[in-house]
């Protein structure tokens, strides 16, 4: 499954938007600024610079994506992350991602389960109000609750050419240069 591209990982929190009940989403927090390290953990092609980033599990309520409940999991996990540029006062400013990503995507009601190859292109950019943009090429996966995006409430994976403006309210914007968007919630109702 290597892919010599750069991939993003489903960073849970802020793209499925998985979060407990009663917590209040709060604006996408950028990653800290990585500490200098001697190895290299690139993907094909890549140099020094990179660092893991690895994808926590998560659940959604029933009603939050789909209208069941739903666990998502990595079942592999290879995604590095390589900071392109940061702000005077040290904060990250702009970051890629590479490696495979994989996402078991489960209705924890039926049992019913489809894995999610998302090991899509994508550099970030992190504004300072909590903003993100992201330039994409390939699959993502992307939670959207009602109300909360430009595409219906749900699990999608986006695949092609596009990017991805998530606002400091955490709505979510997918503006399509060439592509498709395959509902996760119907392929495991």
């Amino acid at each position: 499954m290597r892919r010599n591209h750069l991939a993003l990982p489903v960073l849970a929190a802020v793209l499925i938007g998985a979060v407990p009940a009663g917590t209040a989403l709060a604006a996408p927090v950028p990653p800290a600024a990585p500490a200098a390290s001697g190895t290299s953990n690139a993907p094909a092609g890549g140099g020094e610079g990179w660092e893991p980033a690895p994808s926590a599990p998560w659940d959604t309520a029933a009603g939050a994506r789909c209208d069941f409940p739903v666990h998502g999991e990595p079942v592999v996990d290879e995604v590095v992350r390589r900071v392109l540029e940061t702000r005077p006062d040290g904060s990250v400013k702009r970051v890629a991602y590479a490696g495979d990503l994989v996402v078991r995507v489960t209705n924890t009601v039926t049992g019913a389960s489809h894995d999610a190859d998302v090991s899509g292109s994508a550099v970030v950019e992190y504004g300072t109000d909590g903003s993100q943009h992201w330039s994409v090429l390939g699959p993502v996966l992307l939670g959207v609750g009602e109300n909360g995006g430009n595409l219906p409430r749900g699990l999608h994976v986006v695949d092609g050419v596009y990017t991805l403006d998530i606002a400091p309210t955490g709505h979510k914007t997918v503006t399509m240069t060439h592509g498709t968007v395959d509902d996760l919630c119907a392929r495991i109702s």
